[in-house]
């Protein structure tokens, strides 16, 4: 069975910002700010010392014992006893987990005003958009078996009716994650980024339809939204919290958007329905045979001459031995099981499986709009200069173009 809210006329009423009514005290603010700047500390610092350590002292010694490694796997055995990598992991794993711990006290507090404010906007729906839950479905293993990036209760725990409080936490968490991190310098930027650059590489593109899956609270899908004004646009997710607490925000930006509760793997939309899909951090959080069947639903989804832009961790084959055990630390360390899996395939060769053609499949970085500038994007767009690498200014993505 499925719970409908039929969207209403758009109202001249400006719907609250849910967001406004997070409001930490003069400690809580502290403590999420010195949050942030740990975070930041491990990320960015520590991250930058630790290769050095591995560069200049690790990788050195071990290549006069003729035992250099030649790959991530031997990398990370052979940092995993320095008490260089043990401490940058033990700073980083705690400050990943006290990103989320710092904002629940605000949260709790906030809590009835933000359940009451959501479930008001998914009956009026001023902005024209609407909310569709399913109670019946059924939320997959690899979401509901562990808290992945360490987050209480990840996006689909429900604390109580109508719950928002994952869709707060998530999105809160994530802002203390970022808040000091020189590369995410406004909410959507991904989503802001691959729209910029879908424009420029495509400037008759039109799209009737976008659809952005695991959209989550669907703050990397409104700047879609803003680039492309006519597009009709929908987001879905299998937790209905971030659902809820996506469609509040939506409607207070005054953009309709139609979230949906399904999952990416096989949704109840019609053949060719949209011209876009899209989405950010969503591939490595899955299981890699259900990347195969939402690839192959992308496929089913997109209307001839169509295109979907994944925003992804870059694959093993694209960045060096070093990076893939930088960005491999989270399947041990962070609660995502199926990050190297997932890292191990070539989206190209993932593309062609969902029935994608080679000529039309496409990976590449792109540059972080917000932090590159217009003037050296159009020199990026003439292949003058390089794109950043992921996540240090750029960020990787894959995708395709459905034949005509």
């Amino acid at each position: 069975m499925q719970v409908t809210h039929v969207a209403a006329l758009p109202s001249d009423i400006p719907a609250p910002n849910i967001d406004e009514l997070f409001r930490p005290t003069h400690d809580e603010r502290a403590r999420q700010s010195m949050v942030s700047f740990i975070r930041k500390l491990a990320i960015i610092d520590m991250r930058r010392a630790l290769k050095e350590d591995f560069e200049q002292r690790i990788e050195p010694r071990l290549a006069r014992e003729g035992a250099k490694p030649a790959d991530w796997q031997s990398i990370e055995k052979a940092m995993e006893p320095e008490q260089s990598y043990r401490f940058y992991s033990s700073v980083r794993y705690n400050a990943q987990e006290m990103c989320y711990l710092s904002v629940q006290p605000t949260v709790e507090r906030a809590l009835p005003q933000m359940v009451s404010l959501a479930h008001d906007l998914s009956v009026r729906n001023p902005a024209g958009g609407s909310l569709r839950l399913d109670p019946e479905l059924e939320v997959p293993r690899y979401v509901t078996s562990l808290d992945v990036h360490l987050a209480p209760g990840w996006v689909h725990a429900e604390h109580t009716l109508n719950d928002v409080a994952q869709g707060a936490v998530v999105s809160f968490g994530g802002k203390v994650f970022g808040g000091q991190h020189p590369y995410r310098k406004r909410p959507g930027v991904v989503g802001e980024s691959i729209a910029y650059w879908i424009r420029k590489k495509w400037p008759e593109f039109a799209p009737r339809r976008i659809l952005d899956l695991g959209t989550t609270s669907g703050k990397n899908l409104l700047p879609y939204c803003t680039t492309f004004p006519r597009a009709e646009a929908y987001g879905i997710d299998v937790a209905a919290p971030v659902l809820r607490y996506g469609h509040a925000l939506a409607e207070h930006e005054g953009i309709p958007v139609h979230f949906s509760q399904q999952n990416a793997e096989q949704t109840n939309f019609p053949d060719g329905h949209f011209d876009l899909i899209v989405s950010s951090f969503f591939f490595h959080e899955v299981a890699l045979k259900a990347t195969r069947r939402i690839l192959s639903e992308c496929k089913r989804l997109l209307a001839p001459g169509g295109i979907m832009v994944h925003m992804e961790l870059p694959d093993e084959s694209s960045v060096s031995a070093y990076e893939n055990f930088f960005w491999n630390w989270d399947t041990h360390n962070n609660n995502e099981p199926w990050y190297t899996a997932y890292r191990a395939r070539d989206p190209l060769a993932l593309c062609r499986e969902a029935g994608f053609s080679s000529a039309s499949s496409f990976k590449l970085h792109i540059p972080d709009i917000a932090t590159f500038g217009v003037e050296r994007h159009e020199q990026f767009m003439h292949g003058e200069i390089p794109s950043p690498a992921h996540g240090s200014g750029g960020w990787f993505i894959f995708g395709a173009e459905r034949d005509r």
